[in-house]
């Protein structure tokens, strides 16, 4: 981790019973950057320098992921929610001395970080989620391209088993393929990054995530829909515009039905936009932040 994040302090903190790890560096208003499926803190690292200069970033691993812990499931889920997971990470912000920040994440982080803004709104400054929509209109508007390019969604959820039998025979080649086919341009992907999220990839764990994301999550989403609840901080939806994501969905328009106040980024690249294009990244979390902090 040191050759991709030099500079970065470990911390971590325990919320019942489940330690969530971190990095902290950098000076300003403080920032937490939330990784996805199948990455870790890494993910950050062409991005964080940049950042860096001007606000404090903490760096974290979700519950399931890189070196945080992996407790045991559920058969309802409830340890792999989002409202577990975005619990975790405002207690890591706590303890480092954080009453409010400014949160922002990509893919799985994202969707953590979406609902912490409505469960934490007096937590929560500002949300930026890239390259999702909301988990609730993903399944609403199930079609052969939803199908087609996330099918890990509905092969990860299913409690049979079997996504864990047939993952553990090769681990790393399912790794891999995560990343094959889902970004622009030649790989884009540094080794080291790589090589660490294989190292804290946890099969048990991340199918979890899933199967609460078909389940109880949607049920939380759905209950916030009933209610009227939007997201009340300032919104960011940045996503990659070669990508599904991009292609599929008037992003700016989909996130106006769940938050009151959304700006619109896309950026040239597929799914991995901290990858793929982290100055631009880079820069429209910038912009966003000094009209939001």
């Amino acid at each position: 981790m040191t050759p991709l994040l030099p500079g970065f302090d470990e911390v971590s903190s325990v919320r019942e019973g489940v330690r969530v790890r971190a990095l902290v560096g950098g000076d300003g208003p403080p920032v937490l950057l939330l990784h996805g499926y199948p990455q870790t803190r890494a993910m950050w690292h062409r991005v964080a320098p940049e950042l860096a200069r001007e606000h404090t970033l903490v760096l974290a691993d979700l519950r399931g992921y890189g070196d945080s812990d992996r407790p045991a499931d559920t058969p309802a889920h409830e340890p792999y929610s989002k409202r577990a997971m975005a619990a975790d990470q405002v207690a890591l912000m706590e303890s480092l001395g954080f009453a409010s920040f400014a949160v922002a994440g990509h893919d799985r982080g994202g969707r953590v970080a979406h609902r912490m803004a409505l469960d934490f709104p007096e937590r929560v400054r500002s949300l930026a989620v890239l390259d999702i929509v909301p988990t609730l209109h993903m399944f609403e508007n199930v079609d052969r391209a939803m199908a087609s390019s996330y099918f890990h969604w509905f092969f990860l959820s299913l409690g049979s088993g079997l996504p864990e039998a047939m993952i553990q025979a090769d681990p790393a080649t399912w790794l891999r393929s995560r990343f094959e086919g889902r970004h622009a341009g030649p790989w884009p992907f540094d080794e080291r990054a790589m090589a660490e999220y294989e190292r804290c990839f946890s099969v048990h764990a991340t199918c979890a995530d899933y199967r609460a994301a078909a389940g109880i999550d949607l049920e939380h989403d759905a209950a916030d829909r009933d209610q009227g609840h939007l997201v009340r901080a300032p919104l960011l939806a940045l996503w990659g515009e070669l990508g599904y994501v991009g292609r599929n969905f008037d992003v700016p328009a989909v996130w106006g039905r769940y938050a009151e106040r959304v700006t619109g980024v896309p950026v040239r690249s597929d799914h991995y936009v901290c990858e793929e294009a982290p100055r631009d990244v880079a820069h429209a979390l910038s912009v966003f932040w000094e009209g939001a902090l």
